[in-house]
């Protein structure tokens, strides 16, 4: 779906082959190079979903400067983390043309800006555009493309590469909280996010470490399909090496391209008796009309890729599992975003905040998050054990521990509680394998394409739902139990769903047997 024939050096389906000669498996994959891709992934992480678990510190700094609501506010926040996860189908027409590479350093330049120009914000609506948008847009075209190069690189190790990049979140968390509580102490939180923004530069060096999978010793390059567009992209390439088509050309277009390349060559040569100031001009509009024409066809080509990967995958939506799977998407993940929001203000409204500073409760979520995705996934992985039982299992262990949250009002309650928030929360390791295991291998990337946008719009309302409940009630209690119950029903749904499957095809094979 992300992937760029620039990106992974060869192609799916037919297209495998140039001529008669299979494409030998490049050596860095499983290993060699593929290690730095997992080290960047792991910054990446760090860097933006680290930080993003981190606003809470922010969003009190926000309150007590622009002296809005809680619901107003949260929404800052709201929007870097969902747009993040939102435009990642987006994204993947920018990766299908540009490559991960250069998608990735955008962003980062792109993410960088949003959390400097933040620093001079005049009021919550600026925030919204310059950090909710602008960073947010930024952290998408990183993390996207931070996730499909692992996927690249690694086949055999895949599911230890993704959980070694993926525990840069919890790492992130813990060092973020701590590095912008210090930051906005020392420094005030505007100096602190332009100094943020600075440290965010790093994620361009995270993408020029995104180097392209494509084996060394391969020249050519493929395309999808034959077809008009694919001769029309030849006919607008000087090289060789630029594409190269699964079937045979007709000599018909190959001749017509002759004809026009020596008709150019004419032109050139009766400019050339009238000056050589008119050759640069000439040959500098025909470079620009060239480069129009090439960008322009790898945009349609890039865009009809993309198009068909996410609007050509209908047939996902009549498995009704994954719909379940969907729904529960969409109130999942703001149960576990709404901590890292509010809980620093909870702590200071209990007058916890001494013992909060020692260590801060977000940050035993973060630590403990670490160990829960890399013990949910030993124990998913034993023989006898069920990946599908494992995930709703620890669904079940944090919705339980969102409704008793408002319960707890000492710190080492409290703190219990969020270990447990952060153990549970480990199931995000499991959602690819799961997702697997649903639509199959075929229709994984799309599908969890789908899984996060929809986590994002659970990221994008959740938080500022929660301060908006506080504004009416002035208590956060009830935020948490209506989060919570929403986000039960969602797991009740999906664990009745293959029940409800199994029992419909069975009835189905009965009728067919009995006709």
């Amino acid at each position: 779906m992300y992937a760029s024939r620039e990106d992974i050096g060869y192609d799916f389906g037919d297209d495998s082959k140039v001529g008669s000669k299979p494409i030998k498996p490049n050596p860095n994959i499983d290993g060699g190079w593929a290690w730095m891709i997992v080290f960047s992934s792991f910054l990446v992480h760090i860097l933006i979903m680290g930080s993003q678990m981190a606003l809470g510190i922010l969003n009190m700094e926000w309150l007590e400067e622009f002296n809005q609501s809680r619901g107003l506010t949260a929404w800052v926040s709201s929007l870097s983390m969902g747009i993040t996860l939102i435009v990642g189908p987006f994204i993947g027409l920018f990766i299908t043309m540009c490559g991960c590479r250069k998608t990735a350093i955008i962003g980062g330049i792109l993410n960088a800006l949003g959390w400097i120009l933040s620093a001079y914000a005049s009021d919550v609506h600026y925030l919204f555009l310059t950090f909710g948008v602008t960073a947010g847009i930024g952290s998408g075209m990183v993390y996207l493309p931070a996730v499909v190069m692992v996927g690249q690189y690694f086949q055999k190790r895949r599911a230890l590469a993704q959980g070694l990049s993926t525990t840069g979140t919890g790492f992130g968390a813990f060092l973020m909280t701590a590095l912008l509580k210090y930051l906005c102490k020392e420094f005030g939180w505007r100096n602190a996010m332009f100094i943020q923004g600075a440290i965010c530069l790093n994620l361009c060096v995270c993408g020029a470490l995104m180097r392209p999978l494509s084996p060394s010793y391969i020249n050519a390059k493929y395309v999808v399909r034959s077809n008009s567009e694919g001769n029309q992209a030849k006919a607008l390439s000087c090289s060789a090496e630029t594409i190269k088509s699964n079937g045979v050309l007709s000599e018909e277009p190959e001749k017509k391209e002759v004809t026009k390349n020596e008709d150019v060559l004419d032109d050139i040569k009766h400019i050339e008796i009238g000056g050589r100031s008119r050759i640069g001009k000439s040959m500098y509009g025909l470079r620009i009309l060239k480069t129009v024409s090439q960008l322009t066809v790898t945009v349609r080509k890039g865009f009809g890729i993309w198009y068909s990967s996410y609007f050509g995958a209908a047939s996902l939506f009549t498995n009704r599992v994954f719909v379940a799977f969907i729904i529960w998407a969409l109130f999942a993940y703001s149960s576990f975003v709404i901590p890292f929001i509010h809980l620093p203000e909870i702590v200071k409204q209990y007058s916890l905040s001494n013992q909060n500073n020692i260590f801060p409760l977000t940050s035993i979520i973060a630590i403990v998050h670490i160990f829960g995705k890399v013990i949910l996934g030993i124990i998913s992985d034993l023989p006898c054990i069920s990946t599908w039982n494992v995930f709703l299992m620890a669904n079940f262990t944090l919705v339980t521990c969102i409704l008793t949250l408002p319960l707890m009002q000492t710190y080492i309650s409290l703190a219990v509680v969020c270990a447990l928030i952060g153990f549970s929360s480990g199931y995000f390791s499991l959602m690819p394998v799961v997702t697997e295991d649903l639509v199959g291998t075929k229709h994984l990337a799309n599908a969890y394409g789908i899984i996060i946008c929809a986590n994002g719009i659970s990221a994008l309302l959740g938080p500022p739902f929660a301060g908006w409940i506080y504004d009416i009630t002035h208590k956060y209690d009830f935020s948490f139990y209506i989060c919570g119950s929403l986000y039960m029903v969602g797991i009740l749904f999906l664990f009745m769903q293959p029940y409800i499957g199994k029992k419909q095809s069975q009835e189905k094979s009965t009728e067919d047997a009995q006709v």
